[in-house]
């Protein structure tokens, strides 16, 4: 992403990063080495923990799929995130030889997939295992090369993902199935009992509000939000790729907010370009609810459902000053 300030940047390297040729060098060299993750459990609420069982090592790409593994898995699963800073890049990150050796280590793997992290692919590939398992978060879904990658952000995927990890983590640790089941149970209904509610409560009673945004990061939670997103999609993708948009795309959106067609503006703080900062500032000054979101976890260490849950009620907040409801 290309930003200003403080945020992500695409135009240049990640913040992240090693030399590629160099990184790949030493991460083909640890292929063969395993290593254990030092890492607790992010984000864990552990409770009715046993004793003397299987600790599966996982390794995600992002800090997003890694949240919800380890609360998932609990005290049965050792869980590191590669992505775990706000200000790293997923699109545009190089990994480092310690990413390797976690990766070599590892027992099961997530990885968003669909263009998003093809760097994580040049990890698994630098670093076969015959017993780890992996997971691609598109191939589960059925998303192709191309689609919206940002599959976090669409509630129904979210939960096919909760689905696939509690049964791969049931085979990798079958003495320990019931704790897993137990473990998505309690997950789906206490712990993102506010997540699912909110995205109920809001879809019934904002469904078909017109939005704008700024990139294509929001795409998925509008469609599972049932609000039509008016805004471009060449220019959502572009702001998410970090290239240009077209000069009649943001016209479109200049005057989609003029003549106030949205009802609220959403943005990804982590990435504002200046065309998305003129849109912001144009939006407020017709009145135009803004509400944001970020591509990654903020701040760093939330949990999945804390994150989600302070955006979805900033959206619902917005969507209830545009419209009076």
């Amino acid at each position: 992403m290309r930003t200003a300030g403080t945020s992500i940047s695409r135009s240049r390297p990640a913040r992240l990063a090693v030399g590629g040729s160099a990184a790949v060098a030493v991460l083909v060299a640890v292929s063969g080495c395993s290593t254990a993750s030092t890492a607790s459990s992010d984000n864990a609420a552990d409770a009715g923990s046993t004793t003397g069982s299987k600790t599966v090592k996982v390794v995600a790409a992002e800090n997003f799929w890694g949240s919800i593994a380890s609360q998932l898995g609990g005290a049965h699963v050792q869980v590191k995130s590669i992505i775990n800073n706000p200000n790293a890049d997923p699109h545009d990150y190089e990994p480092t030889a310690a990413d390797g050796r976690l990766v070599a280590g590892a027992q099961y793997t997530i990885v968003n997939g669909i263009g998003y992290d093809a760097w994580a692919d040049k990890l698994l590939s630098a670093n076969p295992e015959s017993g780890r398992t992996d997971l691609k978060v598109g191939d589960l879904v059925g998303i192709k090369p191309g689609g919206n990658p940002h599959r976090w952000y669409s509630p129904d995927n979210v939960h096919q993902v909760i689905e696939k990890i509690t049964a791969d983590y049931k085979k990798l640790d079958p003495a320990d199935a019931a704790y897993f089941d137990a473990r998505k149970t309690a997950f789906e209904t206490k712990t993102l009992a506010p997540y699912n509610t909110l995205i109920a409560d809001i879809k019934a009673k904002y469904a078909n509000t017109a939005i704008g945004a700024s990139e294509s990061i929001v795409t998925p939670l509008a469609e599972g939000l049932g609000l039509k997103m008016l805004t471009p999609e060449s220019f959502l993708d572009a702001i998410s790729e970090g290239t240009d948009p077209t000069a009649k795309d943001k016209q479109t959106i200049d005057r989609q907010i003029s003549e106030k067609q949205i009802k609220v503006y959403v943005y990804n703080s982590q990435n504002a370009t200046p065309d998305v900062q003129a849109q912001v500032k144009a939006a407020k000054a017709e009145g135009i609810p803004v509400a944001t979101v970020t591509e990654t976890l903020t701040p760093a260490g939330a949990s999945f459902q804390a994150w989600q849950v302070r955006q979805l009620q900033g959206i619902e907040k917005a969507l209830g000053q545009a419209t009076g409801r």
